[in-house]
């Protein structure tokens, strides 16, 4: 992504910050991804769609592969997680910044445009080739996987939380928080997780996580909601 400005993080993360016009552009991009697949996905359509001239998204994205990719990476990054310059630094703003993480990633996951890229994605994969899904794997599933790991080390360095590999105490937050939600969300069941119970399972989920892994001689977490 030449032009996107890159933001470099720790432990060897990076993310990347687009302008609110390459942002607009990118929205558009995703509707002709979700709306035709991954053939719809052309200079030429997107910057009939976005109005704006294919010198400029090639400027901005490169090749069809790195707009490809930037498509992913800007939804990805509507999945907050932390801000490295404002890190937690209190077992609330810890909580907090949990819950966030929790309820945006239901939020994007459950979202018709994630859910239509997942399955354009599991439709790409043909012998061997991964198309698609390796793109949303490299550019959307690891990277808030990595992000998210970077926040559970601070809570443990800060000894808000416990664990001893950061990989299980993501998996085990991640299906506190998912389950088989996305599963049946992407076959098509709506009755999976409404919007409106979003915010409550968020904090059921990440209060139960916070129980799970509480600090040696650390203090049990206050009261959280009941699952919704």
């Amino acid at each position: 992504m030449p032009a996107a400005a890159r933001k470099d993080q720790g432990e060897g993360a990076s993310e990347f910050v687009f302008s609110a016009r390459q942002n607009a552009v990118l929205e558009a991009a995703l509707r002709l991804l979700v709306e035709g697949g991954e053939r719809a996905l052309t200079t030429g359509a997107v910057a009939a769609a976005a109005n704006c001239s294919k010198e400029s998204l090639y400027k901005w994205f490169g090749d069809r592969d790195g707009l490809l990719a930037a498509v992913v990476t800007y939804q990805a990054s509507k999945v907050r997680v932390f801000d490295d310059e404002a890190a937690p630094a209190t077992r609330t703003e810890f909580e907090a910044a949990l819950c966030r993480f929790a309820e945006d990633l239901m939020t994007v996951l459950f979202s018709d445009t994630s859910l239509a890229l997942n399955r354009l994605s599991i439709g790409s994969v043909r012998g061997g080739q991964a198309g698609l899904g390796a793109v949303l794997l490299e550019r959307g599933k690891r990277r808030i996987e990595d992000r998210a790991r970077e926040l559970l080390s601070i809570g443990r360095s800060r000894r808000f939380i416990h664990f001893n590999d950061a990989e299980t105490a993501y998996q085990a937050l991640y299906g506190l928080v998912i389950g088989d939600r996305h599963v049946r969300a992407l076959l098509g069941d709506g009755a999976a997780l409404s919007a409106t119970a979003i915010p409550s399972h968020a904090s059921f989920a990440v209060g139960q996580f916070l129980k799970l892994h509480l600090p040696a001689g650390g203090a049990e977490p206050p009261e959280t909601h009941q699952s919704p």
